[in-house]
């Protein structure tokens, strides 16, 4: 590095520091120095490159943060509605380069590294990213907090810091192993923890009831222990526009320390409520299979829930508001049931602290809280047991059966059925009584929303059928969308820089000014250009795959991926049956149709979910099959690239030709990867399920590869009763692959290893696998087919990306603005 010859002070100049928006490289060069230099106490001969990345990000947060300050006068001057989101998960993913490129000094700061003898790519590569989510859910939040601060929408998103976030995945003879996710190791320089913003949270004990003088009834909880919640924050800047604040709360005890066990000798005790109270941010999500992970869960759930609250209302009280007016000034998204706890716990503020009676601050509720639900499975939609609510939350559960009561009375003076009180109730009483909390959103919101058209239709008239006859003004459909800024701009810069060049610089803000390419879409010289783009793409992530499994693939393949979370009802299992179908054609001889193709899979199975964790393995064992088979292995190679997250996603995304998007229909309630994809340029092969419907719609039906049943056929298929069995004997072609999981060429003659597979599928089959496995095959030859003619594929390729407007989280994000929120944006040039 230059410097080390060099007097440090030479470098601080006395240039007067940018807004962030008009950097120079002398004002890089400077920052970056000063932080390294006095804000690290590195010198160059000691420095590590995760020194000189946390130097970078320390100059740029400063940066961010002060976009941010602009903001938030901006908003106070406007006294603006606010809008608090509330997640228990994210995936921000790397912040440096996202901030660099809203910030729109990604080039200006590479080349005032390179002045310093560094490698920006080099830089970026040291982040580690915050493993604050799961999946789909933490990832959208995280988009949609990026198009809050673009639009400028005053906002805060809040949730958990968690200390370990989603663990790491690994592979052990080809199955999935977990490994602590350190993420804060070498620490975050992105945070800024603020020990003055700190509220107690409460659990257990019991209520006291009395009447005061008045004989008002006044509640009074006596917990049997406390913790108190810290809050963390990290700015997220809008492209070349505001900032808003993630707030993450981390728990700590409110006496850490025991003095008087310490002096008797008793260590453990002396530190045991730190360590107890510490352990509700711990971890991302723990295993719920027993009682004490099911209690932790709930812990955690209410600990950001209560923080959040309190720290809303300190605001609106801070700004000399009255809190019958709460609602007027706030709005709180519930992003999922995770956080639908925040009914029940407004309601405790605001009645028994704030001493509100009991209808005022029920519509101040209702009409604060707006919830989104983003699921069609039974399991996933949450239930906690009165026991365990009643141990924890005693006072929580004595507001929602005052909840309940009320409102099955309404429903009774409205002469509804007792079937459908029964249905509705906020309590299942059916075997152990419990609370549903997808029921007390519902009915504690004044707004819920779906997230794709289809979705949002089968939540009012199936999931939540009874509550939309009731209430058909309250249900509304957000489509989701994606923050095409990092997934197009940031993570294929090859095919934005040749957007840009065409069109101009309009798509950055708003996505459907892609539709200007189309002039393009027919342009040899275009479609070439942008081959060669998709290519480079594919042979860095050639070079990826090679360093991280040892697994060689040649990037003139066509590249068949299928990235996300592993479960069943995605099923990952119908790719693999159709990849062995293509094997076993080959070895018969009657594979020349087949196009050269790789087969790349990704994505975490929940530690629990073992049959998710035994697709993994068959994935492996298929890879291991076919590619060490000299007879295949030209035309065929297969991959499972372990610990997919939005760092590899980025790179995943640009290099795909194909997206694999083949649930069965009726049970994704939207997808974002389904986006993302298309958004780079890869074609879909998919059901009708999700935004898959919508991303087909504004496509076109040529540029979408479609097969499978409907919802509806797939309703009636189980309703006429489904015999998965039938379907084998019928099929030849079906029947030899399915024997061929059992025939122990898998498994180094282990003929049982897969045979959990195999017996689901022919004996249940609960996803109807079988059923759309023809079909399956026959959309696949006609994928193999096109890719033959490279021209049509690219013509194919670059209308998917032009049609891809509506799937920005932009669009998105004023919708919710528009419809639900009733917020006006306030823009900080």
């Amino acid at each position: 590095m230059k410097t080390q010859n060099k007097n440090i002070e030479d470098y601080f100049t006395s240039s007067k520091p940018g807004s962030g928006l008009d950097l120079s490289k002398e004002e890089i060069k400077k920052s970056f120095l000063e932080k390294l230099f006095y804000g690290l106490g590195r010198i160059p001969t000691v420095a590590t490159d995760n020194d000189y990345y946390s130097a970078l990000a320390l100059a740029v947060r400063d940066w961010v943060f002060r976009q941010y300050v602009r903001s938030l006068e901006e908003y106070a001057e406007q006294d603006s509605r606010g809008v608090a989101y509330l997640s228990a998960e994210y995936l921000p993913g790397p912040h440096l380069g996202n901030n660099l490129l809203n910030l729109s000094i990604t080039k200006t700061t590479r080349e005032a590294l390179a002045d310093l003898d560094l490698d920006l790519d080099k830089i970026l590569e040291q982040e580690v990213e915050p493993g604050l989510g799961n999946g789909g859910l933490g990832r959208l939040a995280s988009c949609y907090l990026d198009s809050m601060a673009t639009l400028g929408v005053p906002s805060i998103g809040y949730g958990i810091r968690y200390e370990f976030g989603i663990f790491n995945q690994t592979l052990k003879d080809g199955w999935q192993a977990e490994v602590t996710d350190k993420w804060l190791h070498y620490g975050n320089p992105w945070e800024v923890v603020r020990p003055e913003i700190a509220f107690e949270v409460k659990f257990g004990g019991y209520t006291e009831h009395k009447y005061d003088s008045n004989n008002k009834l006044q509640v009074n909880w006596i917990p049997d222990s406390e913790i108190r919640g810290t809050a963390y924050d990290t700015p997220i800047l809008g492209y070349r526009s505001n900032g808003i604040i993630m707030r993450l709360w981390s728990a700590e005890a409110i006496e850490s320390f025991d003095f008087a066990a310490y002096n008797m000798g008793d260590y453990y005790r002396a530190v045991e409520k730190k360590m107890r109270s510490e352990n509700i941010t711990k971890v991302l999500y723990p295993n719920d299979e027993n009682l004490s992970g099911k209690e932790l869960r709930l812990k955690q759930q209410y600990f950001f829930v209560s923080c959040s609250l309190q720290d809303i209302i300190r605001l609106h009280l801070l700004q000399g508001r009255e809190l019958e007016n709460f609602h007027e000034k706030f709005n709180i998204q519930l992003n999922d049931t995770h956080p639908s706890i925040a009914v029940a716990e407004l309601m405790r503020i605001l009645v028994d602290i704030h001493q509100m009676e009991w209808d005022e601050a029920w519509h101040v509720t209702r009409h604060t809280f707006a919830y989104t639900n983003h699921t069609l499975l039974p399991e996933a939609l949450e239930k906690w047991s009165v026991n365990l609510l009643g141990r924890l939350l005693p006072r929580h559960l004595e507001i929602i059966y005052e909840i309940n009561s009320r409102f099955l009375n309404e429903l009774r003076k409205q002469n509804f059925s007792t079937e459908q009180i029964s249905r509705m109730s906020l309590i299942d009483d059916r075997g152990e009584p419990s609370i549903r909390m997808a029921h007390l959103a519902t009915v504690g919101s004044h707004k819920v929303n779906g997230v794709s058209a289809l979705h949002s239709r089968l939540l009012k008239s199936m999931v939540l059928q009874d509550f939309a006859e009731l209430w058909p003004e309250k249900f509304t459909n957000v489509t989701n969308g994606v923050a095409h800024r990092r997934f197009l701009a940031l993570s294929n810069p090859g095919l934005a820089d040749l957007i840009t060049r065409k069109i101009g610089k309009e798509w950055l803000t708003d996505l459907s000014a892609l539709r200007n390419l189309e002039k393009f879409a027919d342009d040899k010289s275009f479609q070439e250009e942008w081959r060669n783009i998709k290519f480079k793409n594919k042979e860095r992530l050639t070079a990826l795959i090679e360093e991280r499994t040892g697994v060689k693939l040649d990037p003139s393949m066509l590249f068949d991926i299928h990235v996300k979370r592993i479960h069943e009802y995605k099923r990952q299992h119908l790719k693999v049956l159709h990849i062995l179908s293509l094997y076993l054609r080959l070895k018969n001889g009657k594979g020349k149709d087949i196009s050269p193709t790789s087969f790349i899979f990704g994505g975490k199975a929940a530690p629990g979910y073992f049959m998710a964790k035994r697709i993994i393995k068959l994935i492996t064992a298929v890879a291991d099959l076919i590619n060490n088979d000299p007879e295949v292995n030209k035309k065929l190679k297969v991959v499972f690239l372990p610990n997919f997250s939005v760092k590899l996603a980025q790179q995943v995304y640009p290099a795909a030709d194909l997206s694999e998007q083949i649930s069965m229909a009726g049970k994704e309630a939207s997808g974002t990867g389904n986006m993302k994809f298309s958004l780079n340029g890869a074609l879909t092969i998919g059901t009708l399920d999700g935004a898959n419907v919508e991303i087909r719609e504004e496509v076109g039906e040529k540029n979408f590869f479609l097969f499978g049943l409907t919802t509806e056929e797939v309703q009636e298929t189980k309703k006429a009763g489904y015999h998965p069995y039938r379907i084998y004997e019928q099929n030849n072609d079906l029947r030899e692959v399915m024997d061929f999981l059992i025939s122990g060429k898998l498994s180094k003659g282990d003929k049982e290893l897969f045979r959990p597979i195999y017996d689901n599928l022919l004996q249940q089959d609960p996803y109807l696998l079988l059923k759309d496995y023809q079909s399956y095959i026959e959309a696949m030859d006609e994928v193999h087919k096109t890719w033959k003619d490279q021209n049509e594929w690219a013509k194919r390729s670059i209308l998917n990306v032009i049609n891809m407007g509506k799937f920005s989280s932009d669009r998105s994000i004023s919708d919710y603005c528009e419809d639900i929120w009733k917020v006006e944006t306030v823009k900080v040039v």
